[in-house]
């Protein structure tokens, strides 16, 4: 999916737009302080903003100032064709401190335990300004990443973040960023699809994921996916292609995703899953029956990780594999139907109930097993760098 989500290209990254330093030189050659001074503009929500009333040229006035084209440096190493590459993706403004989300896809190189860090990261802004950022830390399990720049000189407009519960098939959104490198561009369409899962940089998979057909191409990866009111609802993060293009199957990471990741990179730098060890494939009434699950629906565990949590807390998988309808499953294993006191109808409700649980915390998972239900408490773990 990377590919898919960042372009390659041959872009001049030298800094534009104010000064950062704090004394410049007058005309007669006598030093001359320069006052430094920061604009933070801050968008309300539109008041009556509706679908009936999705307006996106100004959805576009209100919130484009606050969307930003982020270039990223990076050192391929002695043994690459070339010493450095360029990337080009997307970002937004989210407070006046000048904090800045993108994909961390965006500002870093490789997969799983061989991810590194671009050498240098720049963010140009709506008026021109291009300064240099720091990069706060990366969440690749999630694919957040949190900038920071230096705020003297520049005109900050944060965009407010919606909710999830928000998320609506049908709505009506907009993609604002940096398709093939050509900022500020906006596109529009409407929710086409919501809990989907999608691949992360780890291996492990990005659960309730929201799905567009506003047109995302390489280089809007970061950028906002937003409602009616101007409100962030996710960020652009990969697109399903057959040719490289949008072609109407975009993806967005959802923002309460989004929220959990920046809160923890402000704090640590960095953010912790817990992490239990399972395949697990979903129930439904037909698989239920033809294999005597015992429930209609849940998260059917179909192997165990060798020494992992769930397997140190008794929770058993699969051992006899069996076709059903279009798959092959391994029968025999529990079925969870409950985690920490979460409901579990399906894998991404497993992988959302984990989310609200830290590495080490010893938690009640309820599963079905041979038609009836048991409690196992379970300490998990913190999850690895990537999947086995």
């Amino acid at each position: 999916m990377r590919a898919l989500a960042m372009t390659v290209a041959a872009l001049s990254l030298g800094v534009a737009g104010c000064s950062l330093g704090d004394d410049e030189d007058g005309a007669n050659g006598e030093p001359t302080t320069v006052q430094r001074t920061t604009r933070v503009e801050v968008i309300r929500d539109a008041p009556n903003a509706t679908a009936a009333r999705f307006d996106p040229a100004a959805i576009y006035e209100r919130v484009g100032p606050g969307v930003v084209t982020v270039f990223s440096v990076f050192d391929r190493g002695p043994d690459a064709r070339e010493g450095s590459g360029e990337g080009v993706g997307s970002g937004f403004v989210i407070s006046e401190s000048g904090e800045i989300v993108t994909n961390a896809h965006v500002v870093t190189d490789g997969e799983g335990g061989d991810l590194k860090r671009a050498e240098d990261v720049y963010v140009q802004f709506a008026d021109g300004n291009q300064v240099p950022a720091r990069i706060v830390g990366e969440d690749p399990n999630a694919d957040v990443a949190l900038l920071r720049v230096q705020r003297g000189g520049l005109t900050l407009r944060p965009l407010s973040f919606g909710a999830s519960r928000e998320v609506l098939v049908g709505a009506p959104v907009a993609a604002i960023g940096s398709p093939y490198g050509e900022p500020q561009s906006l596109s529009v369409g409407i929710i086409s699809g919501v809990d989907r899962s999608i691949d992360s940089l780890t291996g492990f998979t990005i659960s309730g994921a929201i799905q567009t057909d506003a047109a995302i191409n390489r280089g809007n990866s970061g950028g906002p996916l937003v409602d009616a009111r101007g409100r962030v609802l996710g960020v652009n993060s990969q697109i399903r292609s057959t040719g490289g293009g949008g072609e109407g199957v975009g993806f967005a990471v959802p923002v309460d995703t989004v929220r959990r990741s920046v809160a923890a990179l402000r704090r640590e730098g960095k953010v912790e899953y817990a992490y239990l060890g399972v395949e697990t494939a979903p129930v439904y009434p037909q698989l239920a029956r033809r294999f005597g699950l015992g429930t209609s629906s849940g998260a059917w565990v179909q192997a165990v990780s060798d020494g992992g949590p769930a397997d140190d807390g008794g929770l058993r998988g699969g051992d006899d594999r069996e076709r059903f309808q279009a798959s092959t499953y391994d029968v025999g294993g529990d079925v969870i139907v409950r985690l920490n006191g979460r409901a579990v109808r399906d894998p991404d409700d497993l992988s959302q109930a984990l989310q609200s649980v830290a590495p080490g915390d010893e938690i009640p998972v309820v599963v079905i097993r041979e038609g009836r239900s048991r409690t196992l408490s379970i300490t998990v773990g913190e999850r690895p760098a990537e999947t086995e």
